[in-house]
């Protein structure tokens, strides 16, 4: 188990080089990286001069608008509240953000198996990329006479340089990125938990990535068990024997626990990650 207080992990700036404009962002939680199951969870806070053009990729994503609003043009607006899950393969955007937009950002591995690119992976390979060619808002453009496609998406361009191989988008699940209100569900008892409520967003993909809210009164005790993430959005208490607060983040391995005990009323937003660990199983046509 992974504690980590959100307020405490030092405010880094990020050139968004493969896409257009400056962040600062937070790392609380991350995988293991070269595995299927690898991941990130940030606290990313962007500027007006951000820009993504309409794009997709080979990996999943929940996003949590915590202030600001975050503008994905025909996919719709994420207002503070709202909580989005942008499948692998389905295309979004293209998107740009308010004076100062603050959103909780997970991405991490997804059911196709091609796991999430680390971003010591995506700076090196960016920085390698500009000796052949520039990245013009969102999209790496080759130089004459260098091999490949000459204008591919920023993204794309950085996995297929350090993987070595062409990037092959997952069959498009979901039409469109899933962008949900919490304010409109009701908040549901959890069995054998008295004083704690859910409200489930959803189960996503074979693979069954989740989110969902929990409130616990005061005094109120739940498990946090794994492989999941939990996010502290109000409240105090203790998790594992140690304090929690705003901005708490808590990660579960699959065969980890922990007691969560509330001291003053408390909101968690919850991950879910894939299960990935078992082979899938395709089913034969007859003949």
């Amino acid at each position: 188990m992974r504690i980590v207080h959100g307020d405490q992990v030092e405010e880094k700036i990020r050139l968004h080089q493969h896409r257009q404009g400056m962040f600062r962002h937070r790392t609380v939680a991350a995988g293991e990286p070269g595995t299927p199951g690898n991941f990130i969870l940030e606290m990313v806070r962007t500027t007006d001069d951000f820009f993504s053009p309409r794009h997709r990729h080979n990996f999943d994503q929940f996003r949590y608008q915590l202030e600001g609003e975050f503008d994905f043009d025909r996919n719709g607006k994420m207002a503070p509240g709202v909580i989005g899950y942008f499948p692998e393969g389905t295309p979004y955007g293209p998107q740009s953000s308010s004076v100062s937009s603050l959103t909780l950002v997970l991405q991490f591995g997804g059911a196709s198996g091609n796991g999430y690119m680390t971003q010591q992976q995506m700076e090196a390979g960016t920085a390698e990329l500009k000796t052949h060619g520039t990245f013009e808002k969102g999209v790496f453009r080759r130089n004459e006479g260098e091999e490949g496609k000459r204008n591919v998406d920023g993204y794309q361009a950085v996995w297929e340089h350090v993987n070595k191989r062409p990037m092959n988008y997952p069959a498009q699940r979901y039409h469109d990125p899933i962008m949900m209100s919490p304010e409109h569900f009701e908040w549901v008892p959890v069995e054998g938990a008295p004083g704690v409520c859910e409200k489930l967003m959803g189960v996503f993909t074979e693979r069954r990535c989740e989110a969902r809210f929990l409130r616990l009164a005061p005094q109120a005790r739940i498990r946090a068990t794994g492989r999941k993430i939990y996010f502290v959005l109000t409240g105090d208490g203790q998790v594992g024997g140690q304090a929690y607060r705003r901005h708490t983040t808590v990660f579960c391995e699959r065969e980890e626990e922990a007691a969560v005990e509330a001291e003053t009323p408390t909101e968690i937003l919850v991950f879910g990650l894939p299960r990935l660990d078992t082979p899938a199983h395709y089913a034969v046509a007859a003949e």
